[in-house]
């Protein structure tokens, strides 16, 4: 009796300190499930005993993957990245079918994000070798923009390439 009493304790005790370590955890931010499941693995914590502890938080809505997304996109889209980074780094995070477009057109739409995060990085040269091209180009895709929108923009801003002797 007195062996089930122990083990009884200390997996209240460690139930406590599961959400204590959550509560301070999403007190600084914004955490999803996985990242808190993540986090608590790290710790020595296995998922069968966080799993409960994170779904309470969740239905008291202390823990909400929705909240976590807007502020998520949110935040990254005011740093300058596209649609497609966005959601790789959303599904990383165990979040799906979030509507980027709609969070986007908040902000100004897509053209007009990609256009400042270009505007901030290059000049207003309007004759590139493919070079420079080309390295704008990656640069932009790299921030998570789609090579249609990449082209579209160029398009717009009648930037040619030029041939080099």
């Amino acid at each position: 009796m007195q062996k089930m009493t122990a083990s009884l304790s200390t997996a209240t005790e460690r139930r406590k300190t599961i959400e204590q370590i959550c509560l301070r955890l999403l007190a600084r931010r914004e955490h999803s499930r996985r990242e808190l499941l993540d986090k608590l693995a790290l710790r020595g914590f296995n998922r069968d005993e966080a799993e409960p502890v994170i779904s309470e938080m969740a239905e008291q809505n202390w823990q909400n993957d929705q909240r976590y997304a807007d502020s998520y996109v949110r935040q990254r889209i005011a740093s300058g990245y596209g649609p497609l980074r966005i959601g790789y780094e959303l599904q990383q995070r165990g979040i799906v079918d979030v509507d980027l477009d709609a969070k986007a057109d908040e902000q100004g739409g897509w053209p007009d994000l990609l256009l400042n995060v270009y505007c901030n990085k290059y000049d207003a040269e309007k004759s590139l070798s493919q070079n420079e091209w080309l390295k704008r180009s990656r640069f932009l895709q790299q921030r998570g923009f789609s090579g249609e929108i990449i082209k579209k923009l160029f398009v717009e801003l009648k930037i040619k390439l030029h041939k080099s002797a």
